[in-house]
């Protein structure tokens, strides 16, 4: 696991997996909140190396060095591995021969799939990226599985939202509670600048009405929001339960992929200040209305929701049947 969604979104198929009688083990970078968010699902890890920040030489390095170290915990012990879109997990098992699924829900981050798409022996995609973008990466035919909707309305299915997490974060419900989450500034799929970001947060955080609560990816971006001084933003200190916040808010505007899909698979109204180009499932989403991309702040719908528990739920199980295709 080697960014912060991915705890998440693997929670439902590892226990599935150990239910049905299967040894999983866990291994994870140490980058944004991953560790944080294991240790708050109670999934143990081992953690193997750090990310190499925003150079391309230390990524490399940083690719290289964890890389190594996976393969040389993994060889012999295992008969499949599976992660979301992890270079580091690719290499490892394509070195020790081991069948590997590269599941992802963004078709562009194309130097991440060119490695991890030809290495797998199967790759798992939403069904609304249309095949036709992943032949550049040798995906087609049998090598390629599509699963139906979104991957958060499979590892939400069986969630149910923390009712204290507003005032455990000391946000007041009675303003409109306002989501945001900064861009992936440091991937290389999202290497230009984001301008769009620090004008929405300038105009929530003087609003009376508004109460924004940022999740920042990095320590960087976390100090740098709290250095701004705005008075109506509270800044995380670190891993919270972002799926109960975003299902108690009113609004999320974020410039990254899973919390906009948990938005909307939540029904939450969500704007997106992505500054990459969009993939096949934000595509589809934009164009069903259940996600709107934003240019200017003012354009935000500031109002009040009631909140509810009714949201599309899809068996996780698909998934795991899935995964485990692709064992010997």
């Amino acid at each position: 696991m080697t960014a912060s969604a991915h705890p998440i979104v693997f929670r439902p198929v590892i226990q599935r997996l150990r239910a049905r009688g299967h040894e999983v083990l866990i291994t994870a970078r140490d980058y944004a909140q991953t560790l944080g968010i294991l240790e708050l699902q109670g999934l143990d890890y081992i953690a193997v190396g750090r990310h190499g920040g925003a150079s391309r030489a230390r990524k490399l390095a940083a690719l290289a060095s964890r890389t190594a170290r996976l393969h040389r915990w993994s060889r012999g012990r295992f008969d499949l591995a599976v992660a979301h879109g992890s270079n580091d997990l690719a290499l490892a098992a394509g070195w020790a021969r081991i069948p590997a699924v590269n599941t992802f829900d963004y078709e562009f981050a194309v130097q991440q799939h060119n490695i991890g798409c030809r290495l797998a022996t199967l790759v798992m995609t939403p069904d609304a990226i249309p095949p036709e973008r992943l032949r550049r990466f040798g995906v087609s035919g049998e090598k390629l599985r599509q699963y139906p909707g979104l991957k958060e309305e499979y590892y939400l299915a069986d969630f149910t939202p923390d009712d204290t997490i507003l005032d455990r974060l000391g946000v007041d419900a009675s303003r409109v509670v306002v989501v945001v989450r900064p861009p992936p500034d440091v991937s290389l799929y999202h290497r230009k600048a984001n301008p769009l970001f620090p004008r929405v947060l300038d105009h929530l955080g003087r609003l009376d009405h508004v109460q924004a609560v940022v999740l920042p990816r990095t320590d960087a971006q976390r100090r740098l929001v709290k250095a701004l001084g705005l008075p109506a933003v509270i800044v995380a200190d670190g891993a919270v339960d972002a799926q109960s916040l975003i299902a108690a808010a009113d609004l999320v505007v974020s410039a990254g992929g899973s919390m906009n899909r948990e938005a909307v698979a939540l029904g939450v109204p969500v704007y997106t200040t992505y500054g990459g180009r969009l993939g096949g499932v934000d595509e589809s989403l934009i164009r069903s209305g259940r996600l709107r991309p934003l240019t200017d702040p003012r354009a935000l719908e500031l109002t009040k929701r009631e909140a509810t528990h009714d949201w599309p739920r899809r068996d996780p199980g698909l998934l795991v049947d899935m995964i485990l295709s692709a064992a010997r």
